[in-house]
């Protein structure tokens, strides 16, 4: 069997005008998990990111914790399909037609417009942000323009199959990319339903890990969110 390990970006930059960079907390969770692997001795032949920026900062900056070590690090596979879904625009498009017909969302709105400091407003938002997206998984909204979640999910496995055939038996792999591909990974592993599936990408911390066996006609999960490199709780973050 063959390792797959499927890494979470460090954590971007919530509530600024780009999220998709790292934020200095979340360059400082990807080093810590960089040196956590070389101190095990952890290696891999060979290695996939994500296109986006946070996902491949993370790589480079655990590449960089090899690299000071002397130890070699593979120069990583660009994979377009391991992009998280299109959250963003999800909420940005369907915000206004749920505001109308959802009363549930439309008090998370307002416990989000009233909030005040980092702390709360990132707990307000999840809240909202995970109402609506729960209405999309479902079903309930269609966003012009925007995948659906099962072309997501399906965009995910195809490549994720195609990755794992052209990987040489029992290697140690890994892919840097979001939670919501972890999610749908977990669920190829465990045939878990839409909206298990969607309830486990909010769980995956930022610079965890997942791991996954994997052979010609077997996936399994290993572990799951595995972040042994925070040990100082101010360094746990989901977003």
């Amino acid at each position: 069997m063959g390792t797959l390990l499927l890494v979470r970006h460090a954590q971007a930059s919530f509530l600024e005008e780009n999220y998709d960079k790292l934020s200095t907390l979340g360059e400082a969770q990807a080093r810590l998990l960089g040196e956590y692997w070389v101190r095990r001795g952890v290696t891999f032949a060979r290695t996939g990111v994500g296109p986006c920026v946070r996902q491949q900062n993370t790589l480079r900056l655990v590449s960089e914790a090899y690299a000071k070590a002397g130890l070699e690090f593979p120069k990583p596979l660009l994979l377009p399909e391991f992009d998280e879904y299109q959250g963003e625009a999800v909420l940005k498009r369907s915000l206004r037609q749920l505001l109308e017909s959802v009363p549930r969302i439309r008090d998370l709105h307002a416990a989000f417009q009233a909030s005040s400091g980092t702390t709360e407003q990132r707990v307000t938002f999840q809240r909202l942000f995970e109402a609506v997206i729960g209405e999309w998984v479902r079903g309930a909204i269609c966003v012009q323009g925007v995948e659906t979640w099962l072309e997501f999910c399906s965009r995910v496995n195809s490549r994720l199959v195609k990755f794992l055939s052209a990987c040489g038996r029992g290697e140690r792999v890994a892919i840097f990319t979001s939670g919501g591909p972890i999610a749908v990974a977990v669920q190829h592993a465990l045939r878990l339903s839409q909206e298990n599936t969607l309830q486990v990408s909010w769980m995956s911390r930022n610079s965890s890990w997942s791991e996954f066996l994997y052979s010609a006609d077997r996936f399994t999960l290993s572990s799951f969110n595995v972040h042994g490199h925070l040990d100082d709780p101010a360094m746990l973050t989901h977003r």
